[in-house]
């Protein structure tokens, strides 16, 4: 690939000559941000990828997503610019070792958070995700036992919101649990002005400092509509590049790991570049496929997911 190469003038390029479109998560690079035409969290993807027309789509994001735009779009190419692109939360849920999970635990209604492979997803009753968990978990009847999958700390935030008793598939987020309680404090005393913003992924430690807790977009949101000036993130920090570009007034300090490393970003998302997009759609691979009888039962939960968001 030659370096003179303009590569958002090519991505351009081959978005109108594949009538593609670009979706992009809130935790990727800021110049993969800034080409996508969809930017959100897995909600806002899911939707998108559902109501798409265009014949390509390029999910810069990690695997899981990229299947769910595959669940939602038969006959559609779905491009991953890095196939290695996965998540430390999905992977702490083998769908082998879900499925042990579920038949102990008979007259269940499985409820899973999006973020997870499509054979769980197949193995569920009805997928969520942070923006809609606390309401799809009330759509179930009252004294229906619930099993909540894969991640604990966002199963235990909706338990604290919902009153509902459910059995937790003990997942996490290695992002999200590596946010240091002491850090934070440290935080908040050398900024006492700043408003401590968390993801229910983090850990209830972390999140009984916070001032506000919400999905990656209600963070988003919150800066916006909140009069403070500085807030400490307590989420990936691919999220403070939107925050930025929506205040540019306001200061936002992304929230430590408990160590010196960088766990603040995720580094299966950070796997994805502008080159590996502009390659994607150049060789119009890697491409993220399914057997069909897989995609069929991984639609029927996210169905159900996007019909309640919808109503």
């Amino acid at each position: 690939m030659s370096p003179a190469l303009d590569l958002f003038a090519e991505i351009a390029r081959m978005k109108r000559q594949q009538n593609a479109v670009i979706l992009a998560h809130y935790y990727q690079e800021p110049d993969i941000q800034d080409i996508a035409d969809v930017i959100g969290d897995s909600l806002a993807l899911a939707q998108a990828a559902e109501k798409t027309t265009a014949d390509v789509i390029v999910f810069c994001g990690v695997h899981f997503m990229a299947e769910t735009a595959a669940i939602l779009n038969p006959g559609r190419l779905v491009l991953l610019p890095d196939l290695e692109a996965g998540c430390s939360l999905s992977d702490s849920c083998p769908a082998h070792e879900f499925e042990r999970f579920v038949q102990a635990h008979p007259g269940h209604t499985v409820i899973s958070y999006i973020n997870c492979s499509a054979a769980v997803k197949a193995l569920s009753d009805i997928i969520c995700t942070s923006s809609n968990a606390v309401r799809v978990v009330g759509s179930v009847p009252a004294g229906t036992p619930i099993i909540f999958a894969p991640d604990q700390q966002l199963g235990r935030y909706v338990i604290e919101q919902t009153g509902r008793d459910m059995v937790l598939w003990p997942g996490s987020c290695s992002v999200h649990v590596l946010f240091s309680e002491r850090h934070i404090v440290r935080l908040k005393v050398e900024h006492p002005d700043a408003l401590v913003i968390a993801h229910p992924e983090c850990e209830e430690r972390v999140l009984t400092l916070a001032d506000y807790i919400g999905s990656t977009t209600a963070l988003l949101n919150y800066t916006k509509s909140s009069p403070a000036g500085r807030f400490i993130v307590a989420t990936e920090s691919g999220i403070l590049h939107q925050m930025k570009k929506a205040s540019p007034g306001k200061t936002f300090i992304p929230a430590p790991p408990d160590n010196g490393c960088a766990c603040n970003e995720c580094p299966y998302m950070r796997l994805n570049t502008l080159e590996k997009v502009y390659l994607c759609m150049r060789d119009r691979a890697p491409a993220v496929t399914l057997p069909e009888p897989l995609r069929v039962r991984a639609k029927v939960p996210l169905d159900r997911m996007l019909a309640l968001s919808r109503g």
